[in-house]
């Protein structure tokens, strides 16, 4: 085996590692998402678990139920999108890893 499998190999373990060290990264990183009017505040973690809620007063009416859940929907797909964008593994799925 000559060089140039050593060098890919090595290649491909700096790359493991940048990856590893980019998912630890995101892991960490915070997304807040908005409803409209910022009627509802939404916060993600990197792992996508729901961190916090923010409801103002002005959006809460017993009568119209169906209306806060779809701002809650509206805030938790604006801060999944943002997080989906941060992502620069988004834009490289399916490359092997020899490139």
């Amino acid at each position: 085996m000559g060089s140039g499998f050593l060098k890919k190999k090595r290649d491909q373990r700096q790359f493991s590692e940048q990856l590893a060290r980019l998912g630890e990264e995101l892991k960490s990183k915070e997304y807040v998402g908005y409803a409209p009017n910022q009627l509802v505040e939404i916060v993600l973690t990197g792992e996508k678990s729901l961190k916090k809620i923010l409801i103002k007063k002005d959006c809460v009416n017993p009568d119209d139920i169906e209306g806060l859940q779809d701002l809650i929907k509206a805030a938790y797909e604006d801060a999944e999108k943002k997080m989906e964008g941060d992502n620069p593994l988004n834009s490289v799925q399916g490359m092997p890893f020899g490139f």
